[in-house]
């Protein structure tokens, strides 16, 4: 885990033409506006204000890039994507950031991993599954995917092991997580399979273990 916490804000943009060319893995998050996202980043990267967590989904408007590695050396890149679905956000910034999401995953050449988050209370929605269809042929190409199910301590354990064995079973392959940041589930289980997925040829087996709380 403590190789994500060397996270450090590297750029942002508002359309893909204005992200740099990288010759290193990127590993790209997901999910609709509600589902969690920029809090499982920051307690994976324990850091508090690395993705803006707002109040009022659907915000964040553009794409962040964050820079991973140690002694200030980049070898691997995490992509906060805008978040999506949320109802307040206007029909046409809707349609557009659809476009500018699906082309980005589509087309970015250094794109290793996916990782969708999906609140396990409403399951997998159309838009989840019209996001998985997109990946689809190139997750066939060998692009790794993980469906955290975030939220997860707001569920029993048997609703817990009924939404897992369900988004398994939707996944198509991918790997699927519970998560819960309040109960700190899954943390280092998450951060375990995005070293191995970033670092295909290390034969370490895994990064350094750091899960020491924010403070």
């Amino acid at each position: 885990m403590g190789w994500l916490h060397t996270a450090r804000f590297l750029t942002t943009a508002p359309q893909l033409h204005f992200l740099p060319e990288l010759d290193v893995p990127e590993i790209a998050f997901v999910g609709r506006s509600n589902a969690g996202k920029s809090t499982c980043i920051n307690i994976l990267t324990q850091q508090k204000q690395l993705a803006f967590a707002s109040k009022k989904p659907g915000r964040t408007q553009h794409i962040n890039l964050f820079a991973l590695g140690k002694q200030g050396q980049t070898d691997a890149v995490l992509t906060d994507l805008p978040g999506y679905g949320y109802a307040a956000v206007p029909k046409q910034d809707k349609i557009r950031w659809q476009q500018v999401m699906a082309n980005y995953l589509v087309t970015r050449k250094n794109l290793q991993a996916i990782v969708l988050m999906c609140d396990p209370r409403h399951g997998m929605t159309e838009l989840d599954e019209i996001l998985l269809d997109v990946i689809r042929p190139r997750v066939q190409e060998g692009l790794k995917f993980l469906i955290i199910l975030t939220k997860a301590d707001k569920l029993t354990r048997s609703e817990q092991a009924k939404i897992l064995s369900i988004t398994k079973l939707q996944a198509g392959g991918g790997e699927v997580m519970l998560f819960s940041a309040p109960k700190r589930q899954g943390i280092e289980e998450v951060a375990q399979l995005l070293w191995k997925w970033a670092h295909p040829g290390d034969t370490t087996g895994a990064a350094p273990a750091d899960t020491a709380p924010a403070t």
